[in-house]
């Protein structure tokens, strides 16, 4: 394999991606103004020194810096090149870098990573959208990844990414936040075990019975949580989801039925 693909950026993901394209062949070029490149990496000076002469590139540096990552590199990227977006970012920023792309002939691919990167590295599960994904997602397959392509364009695979956050990562921080109250008022072990079995016992069923009974008693609910987080404060834990959850269940109580 010699394949020439840039990495910009390397956090913890983009440190981990590099690593493993070094390891399956790939010739691996990069840039990160704070972090030293991984071994096996052609250390570079700039985003454009490093998207030189490489057939796909891999913006994993951060979702405030990847519109600017593409237009200081547009000079540099030879004709054919993709750009692919790895970062954590709205479908919005996505779609602008896929105008950026289209100005100049760059065709923009919209990669999400699924799951953590550390302990999985480029099997981490993929998705890929826009311009041109099919072909980003055969040059990484080439060397191990785990890419799965949808037919859209470059915002979409972000989109899934991010609907997944709003429920999982919700869910987590929900979970943390009881867990501190549930410390503070000397409850921890309890609340800890309560909610394990709660995960263990849970079934195709249970979407459809959160979903409706949310709906059904969202004004009991609303004044549950209100209370909820009146507790949670005076345990003195921010009583962040606590009280996001009342204003849901608030709004949800004053929609018309139907």
């Amino acid at each position: 394999m010699n394949d020439v693909i840039a990495v910009l950026g390397f956090g913890e993901a983009g440190s981990l991606l590099a690593r493993d394209l070094v390891a399956a062949g790939a010739a691996v070029r990069g840039f990160d103004p704070r972090v030293p490149a991984p071994a096996g990496v052609t250390s570079t000076g700039s985003d454009a020194e490093a998207v030189a002469g490489a057939g796909l590139v891999l913006s994993v540096n951060s979702a405030s810096e990847a519109v600017g990552a593409l237009e200081s590199s547009l000079d540099a990227l030879r004709p054919g090149a993709i750009w692919a977006d790895l970062n954590t970012a709205a479908p919005s920023v996505k779609q602008r870098l896929a105008e950026v792309g289209e100005g100049r002939g760059i065709p923009v691919t919209d990669i999400a990573m699924m799951a953590p990167v550390p302990g999985n590295g480029l099997l981490v599960p993929m998705l890929a959208s826009g311009e041109r994904a099919a072909d980003a997602a055969r040059t990484l397959r080439r060397h191990g990844a785990n890419i799965d392509v949808l037919e859209g364009p470059a915002g979409l695979a972000a989109t899934r990414k991010l609907l997944r956050s709003v429920f999982y990562k919700g869910m987590s921080a929900s979970i943390v936040e009881a867990l501190d109250a549930a410390r503070a008022a000397g409850l921890e072990d309890w609340l800890t075990g309560h909610i394990a079995e709660e995960l263990a016992n849970q079934d195709a069923s249970t979407l459809t019975r959160i979903v409706t009974g949310t709906r059904r008693h969202a004004v009991r609910r609303g004044h549950e949580m209100a209370a909820a987080a009146e507790m949670v404060t005076d345990l003195g834990v921010a009583a962040v989801m606590a009280t996001a959850s009342q204003h849901l269940h608030e709004r949800l109580a004053a929609e018309p039925p139907g």
